[in-house]
């Protein structure tokens, strides 16, 4: 498969020659689409790129060159992972065809071992990019950053407030798990986080995000594509958006999101959507955008290699319950602190009783010691029953 012919080329004079950055700054060890030269993206751990697909948003894209690429560019960071820069996507006249190209660029990353970061767009690309899982016939785990659920009219035309009743009723359906990160109580209706709970997915709502932020490594952990909406950022942080309001996550908040995602072994593609260019009058969003996509790097840079646990290396903790008959094996790692229950299911190969590991908390350790069966095993269990 030939990427080049997918992307154009970053033509702003300051992307055509390396030198015109220090060192150690990002511009200088990124290898970028410009009228010289195409990556060879095959070499490289992550691979970044511009979509322009705003039809289903009331935000709306910009010809000129991205701001927030610029402010990338200028941060300062000792060694990075090895990352290229495709450049804009090259978006068809069909919107269906333009979704097919962000599928077949993103599963032709994954299945190179590539991280796609995909920055713009509207928050309904993510279903395109699901998409790419399931051509790869991976089932996985989506996480939104976002104030609402996005579940709309299912009959209506894909746009960014129902992309996700869309991907629940896609055929097939490699969907395993979804959570939540940072709805809004009064944006979501009560029969949409009964929905949620029914069908055994989480949502954790902004006021718990906000106590206990640590509380999201574990969602993270078990995420294979994150999807973070900027409309999640409160406006004063984040003002180029046409649908942020005045509560929401901080710029401290959001980058702590991104170090989690980036640290997290299994997540394998993620998206900034919603950036309005032509509302960014002053940069700050850019810049912030800019800061989330360096913690999201440094998250890359010190994961462990710890997709599951490894047992050799971790604590085991057995949590007996009073019935006598039950119990949860917990493993704590030696060598990041961090922790996994073991959820058991029948094995069909075998017949044999297997166990699907899930990244936890040392609370979901503590509530087992207390006798209540973690939310997170029970709706596990629900799914692999």
């Amino acid at each position: 498969m030939d990427l080049k012919s997918y992307f154009k080329p970053l033509s702003d004079e300051i992307y055509q020659n390396q030198n015109n950055w220090q060192t150690t700054q990002i511009g200088y060890q990124i290898q970028s689409n410009n009228s010289i030269t195409f990556p060879e993206y095959k070499y490289c751990e992550i691979a970044l790129f511009n979509i322009r697909e705003y039809q289903g948003s009331d935000n709306l894209f910009t010809d000129k060159e991205c701001k927030i690429r610029k402010e990338i560019y200028s941060l300062h960071f000792d060694t990075p992972p090895r990352i290229c820069d495709l450049g804009f996507l090259d978006l068809s006249d069909s919107r269906k065809e333009s979704f097919k190209k962000i599928e077949e660029v993103c599963a032709e990353l994954l299945k190179n071992g590539i991280l796609p970061i995909v920055i713009g767009g509207g928050h309904d690309i993510t279903y395109a990019l699901y998409k790419s899982y399931s051509s790869l016939d991976k089932s996985i785990t989506l996480t939104t950053v976002d104030k609402k659920f996005d579940l709309g009219i299912k009959d209506e035309k894909l746009s960014n407030t129902n992309f996700f009743s869309k991907i629940l009723e896609a055929k097939p359906n490699n969907l395993f798990h979804y959570c939540n990160i940072g709805y809004q109580t009064f944006f979501v209706s009560p029969l949409a986080i009964n929905m949620l709970n029914d069908l055994n997915f989480d949502s954790i709502r902004l006021g718990n995000v906000t106590s206990k932020i640590r509380n999201v490594e574990p969602v993270l952990r078990n995420t294979d594509l994150l999807s973070f909406d900027l409309s999640a950022i409160r406006h004063s942080d984040v003002s180029a958006n046409k649908y942020s309001s005045p509560n929401g996550l901080t710029g401290v908040e959001a980058c702590k999101i991104m170090r989690y995602a980036g640290l997290s072994d299994k997540l394998s593609l993620l998206s900034i959507c919603e950036y309005n260019q032509l509302l960014d009058l002053s940069g700050q969003s850019s810049q912030l955008i800019s800061q989330m996509v360096w913690y999201f790097l440094d998250g890359v840079k010190s994961r462990k290699n710890e997709l599951n646990p490894n047992i050799k290396n971790c604590i085991k903790y057995t949590v007996s319950f009073d019935d006598g008959k039950n119990e949860i094996i917990f493993y704590k790692s030696n060598l990041s602190a961090r922790w996994w229950m073991g959820v058991p299911f029948k094995n069909l190969d075998s017949s044999n009783l297997d166990y699907y590991f899930v990244a936890c908390s040392y609370e979901d350790y503590e509530q087992a010691n207390k006798g209540e069966i973690p939310n997170k095993w029970i709706k596990t269990f629900n799914k692999l029953s």
